[in-house]
């Protein structure tokens, strides 16, 4: 016998999902439960016990009169109440079970009629910038091709002065019932009707402007703000400015991806910036100021003397601004010291007599005991 203040199991924690779930949250909840505790998975014994109660608390929420049941604080499958005798854990159907292996065709099948009025889908639109636009901000221009709210019939698909009809197929209910005999003998299995695509009702005079959907396909033009300091890649979201849902439904959102173009003078690595500037040999050796043109300014740089090949200059807070929190990134000068390549017969009187002034010798390469000689000595040890 039962106990008379038994507590009622609470099949929505058993699930995870809250009181307010839809058929779809809960199945979707019960196929992940089932693909982690079932048996063939898991042979630990508590996750048999455990899959139990996924099992019957499926079966309960997915049932309108045993759901209600624990809606009002009473529990379907305790003695008494509906349920199996003592207690006992019931066999969801062969379906379920399959399904929540394997995905059920038809994305709720056997749930009852599915609603015509659905949310949209999200929509991605590609846009390029600048250098300067992703770094300093703008207001872009932006047009899409979307699913927008049929203005004829509102939404409701159906032509002036018409109405939906219950589906004569399935009866309203828009799925459709059979018995198959299966290893686990008798099942009975659901599936949405083909008549009425598991809507439990029919448009027999559909808008001529939407042909029964809700919604028609358009171009539509939005300005769209980029926060500067964006990067490459980044997404933009626009809430429910996507794809208008199937009977007039909610909109989805709609999200901007940046791609930013290729700059001719700089690279960016995150908020910093990167340039190559090439100096002559004489100018790195005795010095000289430099012209740096930043994305907004003008600095002037000053390079010392005896600067080296690949030394790097860096300008603070003259890079990207912060996406998030102020101040800004740091540019960083790359020097490629340049050596002449051709010189004239004085230009080479003089460089050689600058390198005797320094005491360094400046060896033919086929000259005996030349540059190479020496550098081969010093790896063998000697000299």
């Amino acid at each position: 016998m039962g106990t008379p203040n038994a507590v009622a199991r609470d099949y929505y924690g058993i699930l995870g999902v809250s009181r307010g779930a839809s058929d779809d949250e809960i199945k979707r909840a019960y196929r992940k439960l089932a693909r982690q505790y079932h048996p063939d998975v898991n042979p630990d014994p508590e996750a048999q016990e455990k899959f139990k109660e996924i099992n019957a608390a499926y079966e309960v929420l997915s049932d309108d009169q045993k759901r209600q049941i624990v809606d009002l604080g009473g529990d379907p499958l305790a003695p008494g109440g509906g349920g199996a005798p003592g207690g006992a854990g019931p066999f969801v159907g062969f379906q379920d079970i399959m399904d929540a292996f394997f995905g059920g065709a038809g994305g709720g099948a056997g749930r009852g009629p599915r609603p015509r009025t659905r949310p949209g889908s999200d929509a991605i639109i590609r846009l390029e910038l600048d250098l300067n636009e992703t770094a300093f901000g703008v207001e872009a221009p932006i047009t899409v091709d979307t699913a927008v709210l049929c203005t004829t019939c509102s939404g409701a698909g159906t032509a002036a002065g018409t109405h939906p009809a219950t589906c004569d197929a399935c009866g309203g209910r828009g799925e459709v019932q059979s018995v198959q005999r299966t290893f686990l003998g008798q099942v009975m299995t659901a599936r949405p009707c083909t008549v009425c695509s598991g809507h439990g009702s029919t448009i027999p005079n559909p808008c001529g402007t939407c042909a029964g959907d809700g919604r028609v396909r358009t171009r539509r033009s939005l300005t769209v703000k980029i926060p500067a300091g964006v990067e490459d890649g980044m997404r933009i979201r626009l809430a429910q400015q996507g794809e208008v849902g199937p009977g007039g439904g909610t909109p989805g959102d709609l999200y901007v991806e940046i791609h930013e173009r290729p700059h001719d003078v700089y690279s960016r690595k995150g908020d910093d910036l990167h340039c190559r500037v090439t100096v002559p040999m004489t100018a790195a050796a005795l010095g000289t100021r430099l012209t740096i043109k930043t994305l907004d300014s003008e600095e002037a740089v000053e390079v010392k003397a005896g600067t080296q090949p690949g030394s790097t200059l860096r300008l603070r807070a003259r890079g990207v601004p912060h996406l998030r929190g102020t101040g800004r990134g740091d540019l960083y000068v790359h020097l490629d010291v340049r050596t002449p390549t051709k010189l004239d017969g004085a230009q080479e009187q003089i460089l050689r007599d600058f390198a005797k002034s320094r005491g360094e010798e400046v060896a033919e390469l086929s000259k005996q005991g030349g540059f190479f000689s020496r550098m081969r000595d010093a790896f063998n040890g000697h000299g």
